[in-house]
């Protein structure tokens, strides 16, 4: 069966090759907007099914996977800055706090009408806000279209005091729960995972342990 990856991120697609999976390429059309009521931790599973599900219509033979990733800043979903400003707030919001990085990942055959959808969920720290470090970092314009306006494999990393959990959450496709998913539909992976998080062979990943 082909594996069919509905995201255009270069990031995803760098860490799923981290598996030595072959797979495609096949961006989702799928228009992220939040539901009202929803918590940060189901609308990332919607967001990644959908995706999902949006490639997997179009795709019936494939195996189809969809992530999506979110900032849970105190219960609030902290999205992609739409602009400076909102980037600039987001970045002010997160200065020397914690808050939760959830990444959904969802597994769609339509023509098998199967689906499954789990969740990786990390907790960062970032330093707070001194000499105007922010303030650099959004001069470097990283912020746009990252989830709460920072790269934590870029320099956003400069930013993060620590993180508790998967770097590869953080980053937007968790390894081990990606491999596992993709055994419990008895897809293979051959990688032996443990091993690749002992080498962690990704920029700013051993800076931040597992």
């Amino acid at each position: 069966m082909q594996l069919v990856l509905a995201s255009s991120s270069p990031r995803r697609q760098e860490l799923l090759a981290l598996l030595g999976l072959s797979f495609h390429v096949c961006p989702s059309e799928f228009q992220e907007h939040p539901t009202v009521g929803l918590s940060p931790l189901e609308q990332v599973r919607s967001f990644a099914r959908e995706k999902a599900r949006s490639v997997a219509r179009a795709r019936p033979r494939a195996l189809v996977l969809g992530s999506d990733t979110v900032i849970d800043l105190d219960g609030r979903l902290l999205g992609k800055p739409a602009d400076l400003a909102e980037a600039r707030a987001m970045l002010a919001h997160l200065a020397g706090r914690s808050h939760f990085v959830h990444t959904a990942i969802a597994l769609c055959n339509h023509r098998q009408n199967s689906e499954s959808v789990e969740v990786s969920t990390a907790e960062v720290r970032m330093k707070a806000d001194l000499n105007h470090v922010y303030e650099q970092y959004l001069a470097s314009e990283e912020s746009f279209g990252k989830a709460g306006a920072y790269a934590i494999q870029g320099l956003g990393g400069d930013l993060v005091e620590r993180i508790d959990g998967d770097y590869t959450t953080v980053v937007g496709l968790p390894l081990k729960l990606t491999a596992n998913l993709l055994r419990s539909v008895g897809y293979p992976v051959s990688v032996d995972v443990e091993d690749l998080y002992r080498r962690k062979p990704y920029v700013n990943w051993d800076r931040f342990g597992v």
